[in-house]
C-alpha cells in the first residue's frame, strides 16, 4: 500500500483493498483532468460526488475538497476545477493526484464503522449510527478484533439509536443482516492487516435491501 509519511492511504487504493472484503461503495473512477472527470460521470451516471484525492488532504472536506450533487457534464467541468482550485489555496503546496468521481448514493440511515489501536485492548472495532449519534451523543458499541458473529449482533442492539435501524413510526427496517456482515468483513480485514492503525468507514448507508460505502480512510503504522 502506498502512504506518506503520516501512513495515510489514498482512497482510490483503500476501495481496492476493501473490495476483496466484499465492502460495497460506489461505481467510481479517477480523473486527472475536467475531461476525464465528465467522461467518467457519463459513463457511470449522474448525479455523482468528487473528492479529492492527495497525500495531503486527508481531510477532504476541510480544505474544499468534496462536491456532492452534480447532475450535468457542465456542472462535473466546474467542479473539477473548483474542487482542485480549492485546494491548492487552503494547501499550496499540496501534490494533487487526481480526483474521485462517484456515483452519488441514495439516502438511507447513515452509520459509522471504524477501528484504532488501543495501547492495552489492541485494535479495536467501534460501531454507531453516523452524523449527531456520533459526534454529540456518543451512541457507539466496541469489541476487541477479532469478532464473532454473536458480537456483531450484540454491536448493533447495544447502541440506543437502534429504532432507526429496525423501523420506526412507520419507517422500513434496514438491512441488519448485510451490516452484521459489513462488520465481520471489517474485522476479518483488520486481522488480515496488523500494519494498519486505524480505520474509518464513514457515513455508510443502510438501506432494507442492502450497505453502501460512501468514505473510506485507512492509516498504516509508521516505520
Amino acid at each position: 500500500m502506498s502512504k506518506k509519511t503520516d501512513g495515510f492511504v489514498l482512497e482510490p487504493e483503500a476501495v481496492k483493498l476493501m473490495e476483496k472484503y466484499n465492502i460495497s461503495y460506489p461505481e467510481h473512477g479517477v480523473a486527472k483532468t475536467a475531461k476525464e472527470a465528465t467522461a467518467i460521470a457519463e459513463k457511470i451516471g449522474y448525479p455523482v460526488v468528487m473528492k479529492i484525492v492527495s497525500f495531503d488532504a486527508p481531510h477532504k472536506s476541510d480544505v474544499g475538497g468534496v462536491i456532492t450533487g452534480l447532475t450535468s457534464t457542465k456542472a462535473v467541468q466546474e467542479g473539477y476545477n473548483t474542487i482542485v482550485e480549492s485546494v491548492k489555496n487552503a494547501l499550496p503546496n499540496a501534490t494533487i493526484e487526481g480526483v474521485l468521481v462517484c456515483s452519488q448514493a441514495e439516502t438511507g440511515v447513515e452509520v459509522i464503522v471504524g477501528a484504532t489501536n488501543d495501547p492495552v485492548f489492541g485494535m479495536i472495532l467501534m460501531f454507531g449510527l453516523g452524523g449527531i449519534f456520533t459526534e454529540v451523543l456518543k451512541d457507539v458499541a466496541f469489541r476487541s478484533i477479532p469478532i464473532k458473529p454473536i458480537d456483531a449482533q450484540e454491536m448493533i442492539e447495544e447502541i440506543k439509536g437502534l429504532p432507526m435501524l429496525t423501523g420506526t413510526r412507520g419507517q422500513v427496517s434496514c438491512d441488519l443482516g448485510k451490516l452484521k456482515e459489513l462488520l465481520l468483513s471489517v474485522s476479518q480485514f483488520i486481522a488480515d492487516h496488523p500494519d494498519i492503525t486505524e480505520l474509518d468507514l464513514n457515513p455508510i448507508r443502510v438501506y432494507p435491501d442492502g450497505i453502501k460505502t460512501l468514505d473510506i480512510r485507512i492509516i498504516l503504522q509508521l516505520p
